[in-house]
């Protein structure tokens, strides 16, 4: 359900840009004008990234094999960091060095309204698909404030296509008014102007987007409703007396991997033990099966805090 709904949003994106893009090239090279030049690069780059994260979540659904035990989750994160470089590198570089060159030798933008035409059928392209991207990031994130939201995303896929959309429509307004302002005033540098601040806000993006895949590829804990759950569950097993330690770590999206260290009665049956152990797994799956991969320790408190203790101090 939530690869469908990524699928979804990028499949969106994709057409809109695709054809976006195309438009504003024929516009940009009839008309002579940065800004629209800017938002045709920006629109190909877009269209781009949209086959990147597709073939991510392709990758990322292949089974675990002997080389890689875990399976491939993590890959999508790999390809969501190369989207973000790929925004800073030819989106933003490539802009702002058509802005500067226009703002050094500005030249008058021919035809004028057929960029306005192509602006403003881009506005509505791109507002129809930063709506389906909006509509399945608020499924997900519910009543989650949306910076907390992103920051709490496993799910790179839905909210760099909600960035890219929001950035293409920040760029569109920019490109428009820049080009009015250009004609209004005479000024023909302010189309380049523009140009620059496209540049600006996709670089902003870039590196926001860069931070947050950098977490996830590093690797990041479950969310604290999660881990808050797994703990109730193991605790409430008459066999617990107490949890050592609980560490999760996402291998993607919706995989996560849980180690759980439990100190038990020491008057307790080995089979005893190990049933416990097997109903806190079930329990845990049934609850939360996001958890994909769960591994239980049986260790005494003080043995586990000496180890623990040794292994942060390097002894």
């Amino acid at each position: 359900m939530a690869a469908a709904s990524s699928k979804k949003v990028i499949y969106a994106a994709l057409v809109g840009n695709s054809l976006i893009a195309i438009t504003k090239f024929a516009a940009s090279v009839h008309t002579g004008s940065s800004a629209m030049l800017s938002e045709a690069i920006h629109s190909l780059v877009d269209t781009g990234n949209q086959l990147l994260l597709l073939y991510g979540l392709r990758r990322a659904g292949k089974p675990a094999d002997r080389t890689h035990p875990f399976g491939y989750g993590r890959e999508l994160y790999f390809w969501a960091f190369v989207v973000a470089l790929l925004i800073f590198s030819v989106g933003a570089g490539v802009s702002i060095y058509e802005g500067v060159h226009k703002v050094r030798h500005p030249e008058v933008v021919t035809s004028p309204h057929i960029n306005y035409i192509v602006l403003s059928a881009s506005i509505l392209f791109e507002a129809f698909a930063l709506g389906v991207a909006i509509r399945e990031f608020n499924k997900i994130r519910g009543d989650t404030p949306i910076w907390t939201a992103v920051r709490e995303s496993k799910d790179p896929a839905i909210f760099t296509v909600v960035f890219e959309d929001a950035a293409a429509m920040a760029g569109l307004l920019i490109a428009l008014f820049g080009l009015l302002a250009a004609q209004y005033f005479g000024l023909p540098w302010l189309d380049g102007a523009a140009s620059i601040g496209i540049g600006i806000v996709l670089a902003l993006v870039a590196v926001l987007l860069c931070y947050e895949t950098k977490a996830l590829i590093i690797g990041e804990a479950a969310d604290a409703k999660t881990i808050e759950a797994i703990h109730r569950i193991a605790s409430a097993s008459d066999a617990v007396m107490t949890v050592n330690e609980l560490r999760t770590m996402h291998m993607g999206p919706h995989d996560i991997l849980l180690a759980l260290s439990l100190d038990v009665h020491d008057n307790l049956e080995s089979g005893y033990v190990e049933d416990a152990v097997y109903d806190i797994e079930k329990a845990i799956r049934a609850e939360l099966p996001d958890v994909k991969r769960l591994y239980v320790e049986i260790q005494n408190a003080s043995d586990h805090a000496e180890t623990a203790w040794s292994q942060q101090h390097g002894t």
